[in-house]
């Protein structure tokens, strides 16, 4: 178990030095630096010349090290990563960590609970298609799923944001607590003002969500009830109800672990996703914000440790497979 936890745990790594390679240089491909983008701004808002707006972006160039080669610029960034410095947000002017630390925590709750229902919602509704294969339960479930698997998720946002904002007139957009909670310590009406402003996010993400758990669990637990076992089971005497959740349920779970490390990257990218229509102040927005600026720190630790928390969770669902099924450790 260990030499498995080791071989795991050294492909994470490798792979998550792979990706800040890829995530830093892929943004190099496009024309231009911020300097370039604060040039324009200059000219456009600020009425800056032609050749003070240059002048103004190779300060700007000098100031950050954007004029040194991309190698160099690498290096730098992740020499600092190192120390726990993710650099200067330049659009922001203040450490991208401190952009992230401020972001991150929500991101990642909103994708958990979204990912938490998904799971819960999307097992029931595949334990009930299973059982009732080809009647009113499998037709319900199976529509619902395809629903989440082929509607685009931005759409479902444009679809709620209109709905919200032009028809109810609901209040609770574009921000993540009303002003009265902005400061105030986290209670039980904090709490309950944050699920007013998020719930489209986590209803949009978890449809998304539950529609892969619904077709995995139902896949899964068809194949099991045609084990020879299942049919001694019924044979026994053993009410359907107790064939199901107790022998056929838990051996249909098994894949359905593994799963849960291809599906969380789904989730947290749909949070993102449904985040930038709906204006929700998460990482979505942020990263979106700076790649129209050409803010290349920010963007590439964003994605970075984005990688890295999908990377952990895929991790956790192979070491959670392993302890299941000894036969994936002792392989």
């Amino acid at each position: 178990m260990a030499t498995y936890i080791f071989k795991r745990v050294f492909a994470a790594i490798s792979l998550l030095f792979a990706v800040s390679i890829v995530s830093f240089l892929i943004l190099q491909i496009p024309e231009g630096d911020y300097a370039s983008y604060a040039k324009a701004m200059a000219i456009s808002q600020g009425g800056m010349s032609e050749a003070d707006a240059e002048a103004y972006a190779g300060q700007i160039r000098e100031r950050y090290g954007l004029d040194q080669p991309v190698l160099v610029q690498y290096v730098r960034w992740v020499t600092n990563i190192f120390q726990g410095d993710l650099g200067p947000s330049f659009a922001y002017n203040k450490p991208v960590s401190e952009l992230i630390a401020e972001r991150l925590p929500r991101t990642l709750i909103i994708a958990g609970i979204c990912h938490f229902l998904a799971t819960m919602i999307g097992v029931g509704l595949g334990i009930i298609a299973a059982s009732q294969q080809h009647r009113l339960g499998d037709t319900v479930a199976s529509t619902l799923a395809f629903i989440g698997m082929t509607v685009p998720r931005f759409f479902m946002a444009l679809v709620i944001l209109y709905y919200l904002a032009f028809i109810v007139g609901w209040p609770y957009i574009g921000s993540i607590y009303s002003p009265q909670f902005v400061f105030a310590e986290m209670s039980l009406a904090k709490a309950w003002d944050f699920l007013l402003h998020v719930w489209p996010v986590i209803l949009i993400a978890t449809i998304g969500g539950l529609a892969y758990n619904t077709r995995v669990m139902r896949g899964n637990l068809l194949d099991i009830l045609r084990q020879p076992y299942i049919e001694a089971a019924r044979a026994k005497g053993l009410r359907e109800r107790t064939v199901i959740l107790k022998h056929a349920v838990p051996n249909a779970l098994h894949p359905l672990v593994m799963h849960q490390g291809v599906i969380l990257p789904y989730m947290l990218t749909g949070e993102l996703e449904v985040a930038i229509i709906l204006s929700i102040p998460t990482l979505g927005p942020l990263m979106y914000s700076a790649l129209t600026q050409q803010d290349v720190n920010v963007v590439s630790s964003t994605l970075l440790i984005l990688s890295a928390v999908l990377l952990l969770g895929n991790l956790l669902a192979d070491l959670a497979l392993a302890m299941l099924d000894p036969r994936i450790r002792y392989s």
